[in-house]
């Protein structure tokens, strides 16, 4: 949909300002005949016989895009019409057998009895946990208590590690779902990452994530206390989890005791 909308307001914009210049020149010539040279430069300047000349449409994406609170961009929402229930979209279109069997292979095994005719899809985010080499996984407690203080986890600077995520989908197909996780240390911005996860459709068991391996920083500048605050969202900006949360670097692993 977005690229579509992009070439059509993108692929005329080279005819329409050659259109707008000859069609000033051609005023300016008039212009120049019946009342001045004077009148034939301002035409040439951007005035048209019969008022201004109309500017090309914009190009880029800045006005299509905002910057939320995390600073991450914000597009422009575009409605793609009502939502449809999962047996609704099976009903749809179901004399199209082709199409009917390209629904049935997205959808997998789903148990329509059990979806019923919910519109908003429902995400559980079953367990977070952290996977570094030559380490136990360290397994982050989940729900997190609003009134949690105190660190949530330690790393090791230097260390090589994983983000794996669990969760379930019900209800109905989830599009899109994300991750994102801001980091500050003391209070200023340090890291942004934002990993798109797929979208998927609801299911009895849940879906497992590992995210591509990462390395913590290194050096005394790096050593320390962070905030962060993760989310998990999808293309509506529904958010299904937000987490505000403390963590350390130090210089070694903590002990197991």
């Amino acid at each position: 949909m977005s690229s579509a909308v992009e070439a059509i307001s993108c692929s005329k914009v080279a005819d329409i300002a050659a259109a707008g210049l000859a069609e000033a020149k051609e005023c300016a010539a008039a212009v120049a005949e019946h009342g001045g040279a004077d009148a034939a430069a301002a035409a040439t300047n951007g005035k048209k016989c019969g008022g201004d000349v109309a500017a090309p449409p914009h190009c880029g994406k800045g006005e299509l895009e905002e910057d939320d609170e995390d600073g991450e961009k914000v597009p422009e929402h575009i409605d793609l019409g009502p939502i449809l229930s999962i047996k609704d979209q099976l009903e749809k279109d179901k004399d199209d057998e082709s199409l009917r069997r390209w629904k049935e292979q997205l959808l997998g095994s789903v148990d329509l009895n059990s979806v019923g005719e919910t519109l908003e899809p429902d995400v559980k985010i079953m367990s977070l946990s952290i996977q570094s080499p030559g380490r136990p996984d360290i397994f982050l407690p989940l729900p997190v208590e609003a009134s949690g203080k105190g660190v949530w986890f330690t790393l090791k600077e230097g260390s090589p590690y994983k983000l794996k995520f669990t969760f379930s989908v019900s209800n109905n197909i989830v599009s899109g779902l994300r991750y994102t996780n801001t980091v500050w240390k003391t209070g200023i911005k340090v890291d942004s990452a934002k990993e798109m996860l797929g979208t998927f459709s609801p299911q009895p068991e849940p879906y497992a994530y590992v995210t591509p391996e990462e390395t913590t920083p290194s050096g005394m500048f790096a050593r320390g206390s962070y905030s962060a605050k993760t989310k998990f969202l999808d293309d509506d900006r529904k958010c299904y989890l937000q987490i505000n949360y403390t963590f350390d670097i130090r210089r070694e692993w903590p002990s197991s005791g």
